[in-house]
């Protein structure tokens, strides 16, 4: 059994049972009331297998019940599970990813810089791998102190926000990204839409990197009526650069968490470059605090 099929009750007792009665009363109709005798004891025995066949029925009803809520137990523990899975492989890929992929492009980047300014920027490169390497490491000590003590209380990190759109952008220029933010009018954003627009600025801006290297490129959100549209897009690659493209895990799993909300992604060429939209739902009450981030 896989986690998409959902077990379904099937319990053909109650067809049995009728089919069974039916078979009693034709019976009973077929040897007639001949006399004293039959016409006391037929009933009765007709009684007896009817009330038999109904007790056989509900037991055997009771007991395809029961198997079904073990199916179906089972079944949501294995979904549970495999969600599970899915998470802690969408936060290990952004581990991997964004920060070990940043740092191959950033020094691939520095490798090819020519000129009086060369040493600078390989000082720069060092410096800025250094600090995703740090960071890195210690996102993944937390994810494994978490997997190896599931009893105890994970440690919290806030949601990302809005308010973190700078930092990603930020990221972005030491990778070499000549990077630019517009928010334009948002308004209040709810917060599991918030936490997927970053998701797709982040995934937008390291696929950048990998394949364009350091081009110039544009964050624009803004919202349209009941939704937020949140584009990436980029001038194309770099002269001379080779794109590191990854296993495409990245897109995927954020095409699960933009649907979720019910909303929908689409990545295409724009010119030399690429551009990716992300279309999120949000009717946030704009008067409400904890919905402008």
């Amino acid at each position: 059994m896989t986690s998409a099929d959902r077990p379904v009750l099937r319990s053909r007792a109650w067809a049995a049972a009728g089919a069974a009665v039916l078979v009693v009363l034709a019976v009973l109709l077929g040897l007639g009331m001949g006399g004293s005798t039959s016409a006391v004891v037929l009933p009765l025995l007709a009684v007896a297998a009817v009330v038999a066949v109904l007790v056989w029925a509900g037991v055997r009803t009771r007991r395809a019940r029961r198997d079904h809520e073990d199916a179906l137990t089972a079944w949501a523990a294995e979904r549970a599970v495999q969600q599970e899975r899915l998470r802690i492989a969408r936060d290990l890929h952004d581990l991997a990813s964004h920060g070990l992929g940043l740092i191959s492009v950033r020094a691939a980047a520095a490798r090819t810089v020519a000129g009086p300014v060369a040493a600078a920027e390989r000082t720069a490169a060092l410096r800025d791998i250094e600090r995703v390497s740090r960071e890195a490491t210690t996102e993944l000590r937390r994810m494994l102190a978490v997997l190896r003590s599931p009893d105890d209380a994970a440690p919290l990190r806030p949601a990302p926000t809005l308010a973190d759109l700078p930092r990603l952008v930020d990221d972005a220029r030491t990778a070499g990204v000549r990077a630019t933010l517009d928010t334009g009018a948002l308004g209040a954003v709810s917060p599991g839409a918030q936490l997927v627009l970053c998701a797709v600025v982040r995934e937008g801006l390291a696929n950048v990197a990998r394949h364009a290297g350091p081009t110039t490129a544009q964050v624009r959100a803004h919202r349209e009526g009941a939704a937020v549209v949140v584009t990436v897009t980029d001038a194309g690659p770099a002269v001379g650069w080779v794109p590191h493209p990854g296993a495409g895990t990245g897109l995927l799993g954020l095409r699960e968490q933009v649907r979720a909300l019910d909303g929908s992604v689409l990545g295409r060429a724009e010119g030399a470059g690429f551009r990716l939209t992300a279309r999120l739902p949000d009717a946030s009450d704009p008067a409400d605090p904890e919905a402008a981030g």
